[in-house]
Order: structure tokens, then sequence, then C-alpha cells
């Protein structure tokens, strides 16, 4: 039996388009087109996608927060849709860092209300706020006796993941467990993941925009594309789908009112280019044959000089998962993968 079955998920949503100054009509928006994978119990699975792909619709309707137009869904052996408490029992669920917390309460205080609300009392709730706080290192950090106004970003994401597990679920179903987190927050977020998986046998379910992060610590993934699952495997077995390829990245200085991506497109007749914002300037990722190499080169330098724009830096390397994610769709951006 699969910790979490998804099978044949549609939804649709009804969206007001204007006509004229007054008149409106609903159009229809499909966000998932007959959504179907498995989550094994114990690993950590990540399920990706460019913005507006359907991963937050999924998990949704996983968590029993939103009804499917037609599917199955199951949480070990629970219809979510047929019994929905019971199969809340089971999840211990996160879909923001920051909501839902009383902020002029402490971290203890906190945990203390949700786990009377979960049916914990006594000594049970002490010693599963106590462990909860130690997993997560919110102790540590002096996180138990501070008002919830007064933390930091990252110690928030411990929070929301501390009462995630405060009921002791057998599955984790994380949305961006470590978005916007600084380095070491968010190390410590991913190494707490997968020792519960490792350790404790928990199944995680997690979406994050950050390929690094995917290609390290699940066991597989899924990538989902406009309401569609593109591919499911290990991490290993999606690079080995655009094997012989090679991953291109140039670091481009260009005036802000340039489209980068769409010039780069242009320029080497491909859909699969993604463009991120650094400190340093736009990087932008491609895949390519190794013959293209020089020629991808020329053509992405003399098409960015046109517009103002040059080339500081490029890299070559084998690929990678961002690589095999800009293959399956095409780019969108890479730092729009999260929703």
């Amino acid at each position: 039996m699969a910790a979490i079955s998804v099978r044949d998920l549609v939804k649709t949503y009804y969206t007001a388009e204007r006509r004229g100054f007054i008149k409106r009509r609903k159009v229809p928006v499909r966000a998932l087109r007959g959504v179907t994978f498995e989550v094994r119990k114990g690993e950590v699975f990540g399920l990706l996608g460019p913005n507006g792909a359907g991963k937050t619709t999924t998990i949704k309707i996983i968590t029993t927060l939103l009804l499917p137009d037609s599917g199955h869904v199951e949480v070990l052996g629970i219809d979510v849709i047929r019994d929905p408490v019971r199969a809340r029992e089971v999840m211990g669920v996160t879909l923001s860092v920051e909501r839902g917390f009383f902020w002029k309460l402490t971290g203890r205080e906190n945990l203390k209300y949700f786990g009377i609300l979960r049916g914990l009392r006594g000594k049970e709730l002490e010693e599963r706020i106590d462990r909860v706080l130690e997993l997560t290192g919110l102790r540590e950090l002096g996180g138990e006796h501070k008002l919830f106004e007064e933390y930091s970003l990252g110690m928030k994401a411990r929070l929301a993941l501390a009462r995630a597990m405060l009921h002791d679920p057998p599955l984790l179903i994380l949305d961006e467990p470590t978005l916007g987190l600084d380095p070491h927050s968010a190390r410590t977020i991913r190494s707490l993941l997968v020792r519960l998986a490792r350790e404790e046998g928990k199944t995680v379910l997690i979406t994050t925009h950050n390929m690094f992060e995917a290609d390290l610590m699940c066991d597989r993934v899924a990538i989902i594309n406009k309401g569609v699952i593109v591919a499911v495997g290990t991490p290993a077995e999606l690079k080995a789908r655009i094997a012989g390829r090679l991953g291109m990245e140039f670091l481009v200085r260009a005036p802000p009112d340039v489209d980068v991506r769409s010039i780069v497109q242009k320029a080497l007749g491909t859909a699969e280019v993604s463009v991120e914002p650094t400190q340093e300037g736009l990087r932008v990722r491609l895949v390519i044959r190794p013959e293209e190499e020089e020629k991808a080169l020329e053509r992405v330098t003399e098409a960015l000089a046109v517009v103002g724009g040059r080339v500081r830096q490029v890299r070559v390397q084998e690929p990678t998962l961002e690589d095999v994610f800009i293959a399956l769709t095409g780019g969108g951006g890479v730092e729009a993968v999260a929703s």
C-alpha cells in the first residue's frame, strides 16, 4: 500500500473575464488534467513545477482543503474525500510558515494551543511539545519562550514544522518548507526531514522551487506542468532522460526593460531556457547538445549586444535536475517554480 495514492485528479476553476466596462463572463481554467502519482512509505518525495502548474491545487486536495471535480486520493489507505476527518489525523501539514499562529503568544504557548486542538492533554502534550522543540532546534534558539512576533523567518519555519509534527503523524506534507530561509536554517530543515524519513520511517511530501534542494534530499520527484505529471522518478533516473546533453549557464547583464529569456529563446530557436535574477546579474540556464556549445555562446552574445546586454560568465556542466526541469517544461523561470 502506498503512503499517498493520487489517481486521475481533475480540477477546473472559473475566473471572471471583463468584456467592456460592465459585462463579465466566466472563463474555465483547468488546473489539473488527470494528475496521477504515488508516494511510497518512508520516502522524501518532491513535487516540482512552474507557476500555475497545479502543485498547490494538488496539495490542497490531498490535505482535504479542496475538493476535486473528479479523481481519487488515498493517504495510508484512507479516502480523503469520503473520510477527511480520519485522513487529517495521519497528516502533518504546512502550507505557510506564518499563517495561523498567534503573534502575542510564545512558541510553546502556540504549540500548546494547537496540541489541545489535536486532542493532546496533560503529560502527553508537554512531552510532545518538548520533543518537537528539541527536534527543530527552537529550544536551543530561545524560541520556546519568545513571542511569535519576535521570530525570524527561519524560526517561524521551524515552528511551523514543529506544529505539523506535534501529533506524531506518519505523513508530513509541506509546501515550500525552506522558502526564503537563510542557508543555515534551510540546511537544518532539510536534514531534519531526511532524518525523519530515514530513522523514523515517516513519509515526507514537499513542494520546492529549489532544484538543488530536490536533488539533494528527495528519493523521487514528480514534475508537473500545465496540470499534467510529465515525469516521475529518482533524480538520477530523470537526469538519464537527457543523457548526452549539457547544461549551459550564462551570467548576463542587461537593461531592466529587456526580456532576456525571449531574446535567448529567439537566438537559439528553443523554449528550453530559464532566467533567474541574482545579485551579480541574470542567471540564464539552457540545455544543449555538446556540438552546439560554441554556436550557442556566439548567438547569445550577439543577440544580447544588440539590446545593450552582455555575457559576463559562461559555465558548461553535466545535466542537473534543473536541466531536466527546463527540458520538460520549457523553463518558465526557475524563480517561479514554486506554486
